[in-house]
């Protein structure tokens, strides 16, 4: 065995007695902040993010905090993955298959166990689960939304029960609104869900930011061009997907036939530009939990409600089983309960925040619920603790938006195999350690065969466990958009 001096054994001693002792304060309250179709490595300290993007409070985190580096949701659209985050519960459980619909009646969401345990809470901002209903829900002692998608510029609000407009930017309003319920809040522990509608197309930043990126350099996909590298071995549906809605070759001949869809560049540059309008009313929110004296006993969460494609095999959209798609940012920052600097490389899921919040503030859900997620919290503290080796992924076709087939998805550390379901096509599979970037499909390579086989039965076996066989079929409901041009 190898000896070590005793002196690096009093060192290392007391450099983890003054970690655990740092860890040893109570998590009373916790903020979940959400973001929408905010993809993965849109955050400055990112490698992969683009070099003029300034992120600084979400570098912040990071670096005062954890990234939960592969954070995942089930199902890649705005409703669906809501209803996740709020029920701890796959698609196929909660029933929240489109954006069109409401919430099932008796549905339960977790806050409703924090508010029996005595514990507040608030939701501000984007709820998004029924288009034309802004009225309070269940599990919120303190209520501030709007319709749908809402406006990006002068909002009107459902302010438990009250509707009431405002002027401006509708992340300054919200982050306003925020600031003002932690001020006046009673002096017991919180939970405050504060959901922006930013980034959401149609990508408007703050006035203030406008164009503040407008001049600087893309550096474009390489699965972007219209290609036989790109896509000769890809499923022929992702290839029609470039002239239908949300595929570039349809953006590029808006002109022709007045499709709103502006340039891609026009289009990357506000995305940016509303992140960093994201960004700034974030580091409002964390300076109003410091000036309060907060931080200590908070837990903040920030995550993406989805991913989203910036030209990748040819898309400005999410739905797919991409990784650009179902991919999420996900930091974790409470000084002294979380190291600094941390990185957790588990897979982690939309479906765990649920048992997490619960977790970390202490509460135990009811015994006739049940979650299809795992509290995180043991990972985000540094434990070793069983933890799944893959994840599940599944979404539905809509109507509304037909150039995407129902799918479902198995994605483990090395290997992605995804089943079209409904189109006369050939399914995908991936290794992400020689091709990240998913451009090469080998689900027709003999040499990976038996590797497809076991995943396709894994797959499916889990999903019939879980009770995710049932494809549903709705009343068309809501705008088509789907003309899809020819290719040229």
């Amino acid at each position: 065995m190898k000896q070590f001096p005793l002196h690096f054994v009093f060192v290392f001693l007391i450099t983890a007695f003054h970690w655990c002792s740092s860890c040893s304060g109570e998590i009373k309250n916790v903020v979940f902040i959400l973001s929408d179709d905010h993809r993965y490595d849109f955050m400055g300290f990112m490698d992969e993010s683009p070099k003029f993007l300034e992120t600084p409070n979400l570098d912040r985190m990071a670096k005062g905090g954890a990234h939960l580096k592969n954070a995942f949701v089930t199902t890649s659209l705005c409703s669906p993955s809501r209803a996740s985050i709020l029920t701890g519960k796959y698609m196929h459980s909660h029933h929240v298959v489109d954006n069109q619909r409401p919430v099932p009646a008796g549905t339960r969401f977790f806050p409703e166990f924090l508010q029996s345990a005595g514990i507040q809470t608030a939701l501000i901002g984007k709820w998004h689960m029924g288009h034309d209903n802004d009225e309070p829900r269940p599990g919120f002692d303190h209520w501030v939304s709007f319709k749908g998608q809402g406006e990006y510029f002068d909002p009107t609000l459902n302010i438990n029960g009250q509707r009431k407009s405002f002027k401006g930017y509708n992340a300054d309003v919200l982050a306003d609104q925020a600031i003002q319920w932690i001020r006046r809040r009673d002096e017991k522990p919180f939970f405050l869900y504060l959901s922006f509608k930013a980034v959401h197309y149609p990508f408007l930043p703050a006035t203030r930011h406008a164009a503040k990126y407008a001049n600087e350099p893309i550096n474009y996909p390489e699965t972007m061009a219209n290609s036989d590298e790109n896509y000769q071995t890809q499923s022929r549906w992702i290839r029609d997907r470039r002239y239908s809605i949300h595929g570039i070759d349809h953006m590029e001949t808006g002109a022709f036939d007045k499709d709103p869809v502006p340039s891609f560049d026009r289009l990357y540059h506000s995305y940016c530009e509303a992140v960093h309008s994201l960004d700034e009313n974030i580091g409002r929110v964390l300076q109003q939990l410091e000036a309060k004296g907060l931080m200590d006993s908070t837990l903040i969460l920030y995550m993406g409600d989805n991913g989203f494609a910036l030209g990748e095999h040819g898309f400005y959209d999410k739905r797919d089983a991409f990784e650009e798609s179902i991919r999420v940012p996900m930091l974790a920052y409470a000084p002294g309960n979380i190291r600094a600097g941390s990185t957790v490389p588990e897979m982690v899921q939309n479906i765990d925040v649920a048992a997490t919040v619960l977790d970390a503030l202490q509460v135990e859900k009811p015994k006739n619920v049940t979650f299809d997620g795992s509290s995180f919290w043991p990972l985000l503290q540094g434990k070793d603790i069983p933890w799944r080796d893959h994840i599940l992924y599944e979404y539905h076709w809509e109507w509304n938006f037909p150039a995407t087939p129902t799918l479902f998805a198995i994605r483990g550390e090395r290997y992605k195999f995804i089943y079209y379901h409904g189109v006369w096509d050939h399914d995908g599979f991936y290794d992400l350690q020689t091709d990240p970037h998913e451009r090469h499909n080998l689900i027709n390579v003999p040499a990976y065969s038996d590797q497809i086989n076991s995943m396709k039965s894994q797959l499916f076996a889990e999903l019939a466990e879980l009770g995710g066989l049932n494809i549903p079929v709705r009343p068309p409901a809501g705008e088509r958009l789907g003309n899809r041009k020819l290719p040229r």
